[in-house]
Formats: structure tokens, C-alpha cells, sequence
């Protein structure tokens, strides 16, 4: 991917994730990274982090990890730090189903938001 286009990833990442209720974007150990309500993060920019290609990292439901790492482990990995905790690791810089992208996004959303703002999504 050339610059622009990694630009251009991070930007429609950012898109989805600022549609949620009460979403706000900081650095967090120096990429951008996304928190409900300040406190907890549903998504985590990797911008090549550990040598990895760019991508993001985002909390899954039981047994997604591992579905998605066995499906298709050119796109899904089991990322470093969180994935003992079910994170799922996306890579975005071949092209990835931007549909697919967006339903991850809001499932991790889902899993960590308060039921209040959970309900307003749902």
C-alpha cells in the first residue's frame, strides 16, 4: 500500500468507528485507538505495530479468533498482548471487505459499551 492509501484506510477506519454513540479517538501506545466513553478501547490502529502489516485489533466473541485465524489467516491474526484475550487482529492493506470491516467494528462496540449504549446500536 503507498502512503495515501494507508491514509485513506486509517480515515474509513475512523469513519466507522465515530458513528458509535459516545466514541471518542486518542493515541494509545502511539496509534489511534478507540474508547467508549473514554474507558475502554473497541479498536486499536496498527500502523505495521511489531512488524505486522497495517491493520487494526479489535475484541470478538468467543471462538471468532480462532474461526476467523482458520478461515482466512492471509486477513485475521491472533495479535500480540491481546489475542489471549480474543482480540482479533485485521489487516487492512489488501483490500479488505470494508462490509465486513464495519460488522467487526460494531460487534466490538457491542461487547465492551455500557447496555445503555449498547441498546441505542443494537
Amino acid at each position: 500500500m503507498t502512503p495515501d492509501e494507508e491514509q485513506a484506510a486509517l480515515e474509513r477506519l475512523r469513519a466507522i468507528c465515530l458513528t458509535f454513540p459516545e466514541v471518542e479517538e486518542r493515541l494509545s501506545h502511539g496509534e489511534p485507538t478507540w474508547f467508549v466513553r473514554g474507558k475502554r478501547s473497541f479498536v486499536m490502529f496498527c500502523d505495521h505495530h511489531h512488524g505486522l502489516r497495517l491493520g487494526f485489533w479489535c475484541p470478538a466473541a468467543e471462538g471468532v479468533q480462532e474461526l476467523r485465524v482458520q478461515e482466512d489467516p492471509d486477513t485475521f491474526y491472533r495479535p500480540p498482548y491481546v489475542g489471549p484475550r480474543g482480540w482479533l487482529g485485521v489487516n487492512l492493506d489488501a483490500g479488505p471487505d470494508w462490509d465486513d470491516v464495519e460488522d467487526l467494528v460494531r460487534a466490538a462496540y457491542l461487547k465492551v459499551a455500557p447496555k445503555t449504549l449498547a441498546a441505542k446500536v443494537a
